[in-house]
């Protein structure tokens, strides 16, 4: 009966987790994004684990069993692990425990005696593998003057630049503070206002007239104007330990971009309750 029943629970377990694994692979976008989705994986690797434990104890239940079963019939399996000795046997060429008199020297420390075992051929194996990687390494690189370790990473470094700049020159879309441009497009604006109100009112309020942060519509900036200060300004934040935090990490260039010029299109409105002007006159080359 207690079999029964824990079969039974089993069989319950594996249907129910099943169903609901299957339910939260319909319901979440990238089920299998274990940064998303942690719990999910916890979950999926719970079941395997216990179906997988739960099969290797009926192997190993059934093994004790009909083990048990020879034994009472007094019948002798053959080892089915025989070809496993024979290998280990050939490689490491030890000596059974009931042949060890064959070994033993003349060499006894308090009733300890030493045992003459020859070195497995596994570690002979390896010991002139290591030889002949000496010998390679040094004709490679003291011989012949091969690239070591700091040469090649530093080639790999301007590998790795070349194809950056190669990058950059090509891409369409990619922009810096080096090849921005003001935007003047009436979307462009609208969509940088819609960033301006959403991230940035809160410290320069809706009209750019400063709180926390400065006042935007006057000649005086803290970091310099323009839209290329301005753009760098939110790519990496304002000073040091005070002022404004990098927004890299959640603005897109191209938002940032049309915010930066958004700014820039505040310059000589009036807001409602302006703040005094901070840092230094800016005067565009």
């Amino acid at each position: 009966m207690k079999k029964y029943f824990q079969s039974t629970v089993y069989i319950i377990f594996v249907i129910v987790t099943f169903l609901a694994l299957a339910k939260s692979f319909m319901v979440y976008e990238n089920p299998f994004d274990v940064y998303e989705n942690p719990l999910v994986w916890i979950a999926l690797i719970g079941f395997i684990l216990v179906v997988v434990l739960k099969e290797m104890v009926n192997i190993i239940a059934i093994s004790k069993a009909t083990e048990l079963q020879n034994e009472k019939l007094g019948i002798v399996p053959e080892e089915s692990n025989a070809w496993i000795k024979k290998v280990l046997q050939s490689w490491t060429n030890s000596k059974d425990i009931d042949n060890e008199e064959e070994i033993i020297l003349d060499h006894n420390y308090d009733g300890i005696q030493e045992l003459d075992n020859t070195l497995p051929p596994w570690w002979v194996y390896m010991f002139y593998a290591s030889i002949i990687f000496a010998v390679v390494y040094l004709v490679r690189f003291h011989v012949l003057d091969g690239d070591n370790q700091i040469v090649e990473y530093d080639k790999a470094v301007a590998e790795a630049k070349a194809t950056l700049e190669k990058y950059k020159s090509t891409a369409t879309d990619l922009i810096t503070a080096d090849n921005i441009e003001l935007l003047t497009d009436e979307k462009d604006l609208a969509r940088g206002k819609a960033v301006f109100n959403l991230n940035c009112a809160s410290c320069h309020v809706s009209d750019g007239g400063g709180a926390i942060g400065p006042n935007l519509t006057d000649e005086y900036w803290i970091l310099g104007g323009g839209i290329k200060n301005v753009f760098t300004t939110l790519l990496n934040g304002g000073r040091d330990g005070k002022g404004m935090i990098s927004w890299k990490n959640t603005l897109k260039p191209a938002d940032m971009a049309k915010v930066a010029s958004y700014v820039i299109s505040l310059q000589g409105t009036t807001p409602a309750s302006p703040k005094a002007p901070q840092g230094d006159k800016w005067v565009a080359e």
